[in-house]
């Protein structure tokens, strides 16, 4: 007899629910039986294995977050600039006196910067061993990105760290000091260095021997002390940062010949790092005759633009050696030509929200789970 029946019970009521049921009807994922189904050491490993997997890609990915990606946008550079800075440090071996500094530009304008820069008499054998010299041509392995190391310090010119630049561009800014010559060394060349202004148009300064490059009254210097051999400690655009290192920074050029001119020819293209890029697009645009570059305020307004402490305004350049020996009908001395590209060179490191983070996290797992799956079944 039917038990159930006895008590008024009905065996469909210990089953789904008609709604649960229709629920059902709709499952596009069909489920195996327990009864069908073998739980296996190697299916074990492979779950591990998969798991593994995606906890290293998951770590990887907020790895790749946290750190950003950096991005090089070009675009033509904005507002009206007027003023460039040059930051020079230059040994020469020949004495102060008989040395002539100008810069001459594509206006025409003519600076003695001869009286603008400041002069110390040196020793030639207190330079050139530094640990950072070299010569210009010479492999780049050896020579970073930054002063005191960087992200391409050991394997040359490498990808630029936009944090590297800006804590760089954070420390003192000042020329360093002229080694102090010792009891009976005798004064056999000069440092030049400091800042001075031209205007922001092609142009070109050189250094020349005394009575000679120009129409200039007085006696001209015997050509036996011509001696053009030079080490540039520093030769920069825009801002002075002395902790970015450029393409003739630490640039040592030696010759025999007293008749020798070194021509450098010099592309430079005003750039901008910041980790904020948002800041460089919603910038207030601050009119002046004046280029900020110039001013006391130099790190905080650039290029009529005011920038978060998070940008730094500085100029790259490019360098081309074009150096040889003249006839004496000729003048040699030490050549540097620069041109300014219209172009605006912007490198910002950007991060990404949290949402995408989390949505790039599921893909990677979720592709993991499903790729494993499908090979686990071949």
């Amino acid at each position: 007899m039917n038990g159930f029946a006895n008590h008024g019970l009905d065996e469909s009521a210990f089953g789904d629910s008609k709604g649960l049921s229709a629920v059902k009807a709709f499952d596009a994922f069909p489920k195996t039986k327990p009864s069908y189904q073998t739980r296996t050491s190697t299916g074990g490993v492979w779950t591990l294995l998969l798991i593994l997997a995606s906890t290293l890609l998951t770590f990887s990915e907020i790895r790749r977050w946290f750190i950003g990606h950096t991005t090089h946008a070009f675009s033509v550079e904005k507002g009206i600039s007027h003023d460039l800075q040059i930051n020079l440090d230059i040994v020469v071996a020949m004495k102060c006196h008989d040395l002539h500094i100008n810069v001459q530009d594509a206006s025409g304008d003519r600076i003695l910067a001869g009286e603008a820069l400041t002069r110390h008499d040196t020793a030639w054998a207190q330079w050139g061993n530094g640990r950072k010299i070299h010569r210009l041509g010479d492999s780049l392995i050896g020579q970073g990105s930054l002063s005191g190391g960087g992200a391409g310090a050991e394997n040359g010119y490498q990808e630029e760290d936009v944090h590297d630049y800006l804590g760089a561009a954070r420390r003192k800014r000042r020329f360093a000091k002229t080694p102090k010559l010792g009891r009976g060394v005798e004064a056999d060349s000069c440092r030049i260095f400091g800042s001075l202004e031209g205007n922001k148009v092609q142009g070109d300064f050189h250094i020349t021997a005394r009575g000679h490059g120009y129409m200039e009254f007085g006696q001209h210097l015997d050509h036996s002390a011509f001696n053009f051999s030079h080490q540039i400690n520093e030769l920069s655009f825009g801002p002075f940062y002395p902790s970015l290192t450029n393409p003739l920074d630490n640039t040592l050029a030696t010759t025999d010949s007293h008749f020798f001119k070194y021509q450098y020819y010099l592309s430079v293209v005003p750039t901008i790092y910041t980790t904020d890029a948002s800041a460089l697009t919603a910038a207030d645009y601050v009119p002046s005759t004046k280029s900020p570059a110039s001013s006391s305020d130099a790190a905080n307004t650039q290029q009529g633009y005011l920038f978060s402490p998070s940008t730094v305004f500085t100029n790259q350049y490019a360098v081309t050696e074009q150096s040889h020996v003249v006839g004496e009908s000729q003048v040699p001395g030490v050549f540097v030509k620069f041109d300014i590209e219209p172009i605006l060179l912007t490198i910002a490191e950007e991060w990404g929200g949290l949402l995408a983070l989390l949505v790039r996290l599921v893909n990677v797992v979720s592709g993991v789970l499903v790729a494993g799956g499908w090979c686990y079944q071949l």
